[in-house]
């Protein structure tokens, strides 16, 4: 068995929220490169989008691993050390312990795992989004796995026609369900429709009994107590034998659908799809970014990647994201644009409703009270 593991982490912003110094992914190298000549990794990538790190890693420990979420976890306080000499912004805001305690739960990393037998051609997409929310990943997903006018398999291909399952988080109550598609789809919608709370977790084959998809859902907000930073999630995507294939995978992103993110974690943007070196971030800490990366495993090895966005088919989508960004920009401070509030990750209401509280005054109390 092998397990692909992508951990990310925010440890410290060039220049303000925008990209990732040089240094830091230089040393993040280093560690990678340390950790295969040991052993402890089959190999391993490193690559950022936006202000995020992230180790895209092979090894045979499983997921949720202490050896493999140790070895991150300490590639990240050498990376946030680097930020603080530079005086970079957000230094190690991203890790929310003073010390490793046994794996990242509940850390402040994200982290995407799938642990499964290699076929004989292993293709797989990375995903790397950066200034939004794990819920960024529920309509692509959706149109990936359940939606048969984006993935012509799940009519065609007799292995995907059964359909798959779709392991749903509660992030507010801190559970999960599976939904049975497409029998439950319109009972899944309900929910992965409100991706601030419902987020899909993974997605296996009903007809391969394998898991096909795997995200970070981790909220730091809900973690910390308080905002310290977008999540910027990351994804898994096995593609396909049975599974979408790479351009069934890759096809929702040619819509620049609307997510929850952009400046101060408060607002919402359209996700753009953009290659590799397009994948900072500037104009209001958005549009928010995503960046697709192919390998394909082969005994562990990951062969590649190859830079899936760097592609003029997904022009139209950074064009069509820049005029939806104008179009919401212009709302300023009102919604739909700024997040409803209690969804705001930045927000001045608790203040604001404990110092106006004695101004307001009851509506039936002013008609009571109003003269003739």
């Amino acid at each position: 068995m092998i397990t692909l593991s992508i951990i990310k982490a925010d440890t410290g912003g060039f220049v303000g929220h925008s990209a990732v110094h040089p240094d830091m992914m230089a040393e993040a190298r280093r560690e990678v490169e340390r950790a295969k000549d040991s052993g402890l990794l089959i190999d391993g990538a490193v690559a950022s989008c936006g202000d995020d790190i992230s180790l895209i890693m092979t090894h045979t420990y499983g997921c949720d691993a202490g050896l493999i979420h140790s070895f991150a976890w300490d590639t990240f306080q050498s990376t946030t050390h680097i930020a603080k000499e530079l005086g970079l912004y957000g230094a190690g805001q991203d890790l929310l312990s003073d010390a490793f305690s046994g794996n990242l739960r509940g850390m402040g990393p994200g982290y995407a795992e799938l642990e499964f037998e290699e076929r004989p051609s292993e293709p797989v997409l990375c995903f790397l989004a950066d200034k939004t929310e794990p819920g960024a990943w529920n309509l692509p997903l959706y149109k990936m796995f359940a939606d048969p006018f984006n993935t012509a398999g799940l009519v065609i291909d007799e292995k995907m026609h059964a359909g798959f399952g779709f392991e749903v988080y509660d992030l507010y109550e801190e559970k999960r369900i599976i939904f049975d598609c497409p029998s439950d789809l319109y009972d899944m919608l309900m929910y992965i429709g409100a991706p601030a709370r419902y987020v899909i977790h993974s997605i296996r084959s009903k007809t391969l009994d394998i898991t096909a998809a795997a995200t970070s859902t981790q909220r730091l907000s809900l973690i910390a107590g308080k905002y310290v930073g977008k999540d910027d999630p990351v994804m898994i995507v096995r593609c396909q034998s049975g599974l979408p294939a790479v351009g069934e995978a890759l096809e929702p992103f040619a819509f620049s659908h609307t997510v929850g993110g952009c400046m101060r974690g408060s607002h919402h943007a359209p996700l753009m799809p953009v290659p590799l070196k397009q994948s900072h971030t500037s104009r209001f800490d958005g549009p928010p970014r995503v960046v697709a990366l192919g390998f394909q495993v082969h005994e562990g090895k990951l062969i590649g990647p190859r830079d899936m966005f760097d592609d003029p088919a997904f022009d139209h989508a950074r064009v069509q994201a820049t005029e939806v960004m104008d179009y919401l920009r212009r709302h300023g401070p009102f919604e739909p644009h700024r997040l409803p509030l209690e969804d705001l990750e930045y927000t001045t209401m608790a203040s604001l409703t404990k110092r106006l509280a004695h101004r307001w005054t009851s509506l039936t109390t002013e008609v009571a009270t109003a003269p003739t």
